[in-house]
């Protein structure tokens, strides 16, 4: 077999890569697919800013680009084992996440299995910190390797170096947003079952599976022993497919909005209010969030103010989870989105006196 060819790709001009699929430009795309071609490429000749994305799922482009667009094509899946059961992956920042949680999961390696079909690739899943039914990347990650663009070399940060918070690293704040660029992610697999079960209805909806999959009546109980990765992945799956938009067929970023965390005298007093409307057995859904802190669902919030479904100019509400802003129309201005955000965070404001924040990157 011939020895494989570092290649860098550079175009002038063309049309960014996004799920919002927004027609938007760069001055300049560039393209790497190994370490190597990475090393080659002249900073400084790039048109600046300069910026990073892997498959656009987490962004908003709100013109066009006037820098460079630079995008990780390293694909590479390296393992070692460790003691107690773990085994470290270390995985190309190009690798399409879902693609990784679909592999370690016929793999039989638990840890990725909470964060299936969510869009993206590895790399910019280190930098937003993704998560999803009580888990964050974080939670996974060992280490993180990047180019420094400024002193040219390789270098490794620890996940505590990394400085991860909700939807936040390093990675997304100056300097380290300028100077380095995530080439590879090592994750911390275990072959020991260790599900993570116990953020919203996903228990209930495992243990249907398993009782339908067994043939048992849904009053003997279920022995979660018998709990394999690529099961709770199923799961993970069919409920994110039943109120996510597909980005191949319909516009949008994904989760628009972090969920508010707030303190609990908040809460409460929002709690009082809905009981004083609707009796005393009303609730508000909310999760605990530290000491004397709640965070309550964005996707509630947005609903209660009534914009699940609503449509302005060629954005629109999701019918399906109110916490995603869709391009409607499949022709949606950049335009029509941030109008579409001012009016949802103005209402949330109005009515329950919390500022929601996006989660999406404004570009």
């Amino acid at each position: 077999m011939g020895r494989r060819l570092d290649k860098t790709m550079i175009q002038k001009g063309v049309e960014i890569p996004n799920t919002f699929r927004m027609k938007v430009k760069a001055d300049c795309f560039v393209e790497y697919d190994s370490e190597k071609a990475l090393t080659d490429i002249d900073f400084d000749a790039l048109p600046k800013p300069l910026f990073h994305i892997g498959s656009g799922s987490n962004l908003l482009f709100t013109g066009d680009f006037h820098g460079t667009i630079l995008h990780s094509g390293i694909k590479s899946v390296d393992t070692s084992s460790a003691a107690d059961g773990v085994v470290e992956a270390t995985v190309g920042s190009g690798v399409v996440f879902d693609d990784l949680c679909e592999w370690a999961a016929c793999q039989g390696l638990w840890g990725l299995e909470n964060l299936s079909h969510i869009p993206g690739e590895v790399g910019a899943s280190a930098v937003q910190n993704i998560g999803a039914y009580g888990v964050e990347v974080k939670d996974i990650i060992s280490a993180v390797r990047c180019f420094d663009i400024r002193e040219r070399k390789f270098v490794e940060f620890s996940v505590e170096d990394c400085a991860y918070g909700y939807r936040d690293s390093a990675f997304k704040h100056r300097p380290a947003k300028e100077r380095y660029i995530v080439t590879a992610v090592k994750f911390r697999l275990s072959t020991q079952a260790r599900p993570r079960l116990d953020y919203g209805h996903l228990r209930s909806a495992v243990e249907a599976v398993c009782v339908k999959n067994s043939g048992r009546r849904d009053s003997e109980p279920v022995n979660l022993d018998e709990l394999t990765p690529a099961l709770v992945r199923q799961v993970v799956t069919e409920i994110r497919k039943g109120k996510l938009p597909e980005p191949a067929e319909i516009g949008s970023a994904g989760s628009f909005f972090k969920n508010p965390v707030v303190d609990k005298s908040v809460f409460e007093e929002i709690l009082k209010s809905r009981q004083e409307e609707f009796g005393a057995d009303a609730s508000v859904p909310h999760y605990p969030a530290g000491e004397d802190q709640v965070k309550i669902p964005a996707a509630w919030l947005i609903e209660q103010c009534g914009w699940k479904g609503r449509i302005h100019k060629g954005a629109a509400v999701y019918e399906k989870q109110p916490l995603v802003i869709i391009n409607h129309s499949g022709h949606a201005l950049p335009s029509d989105i941030l109008e579409l955000e001012s009016l949802i965070i103005d209402s949330v404001r109005s009515r329950f006196g919390i500022i929601l924040r996006p989660e999406v990157d404004h570009l």
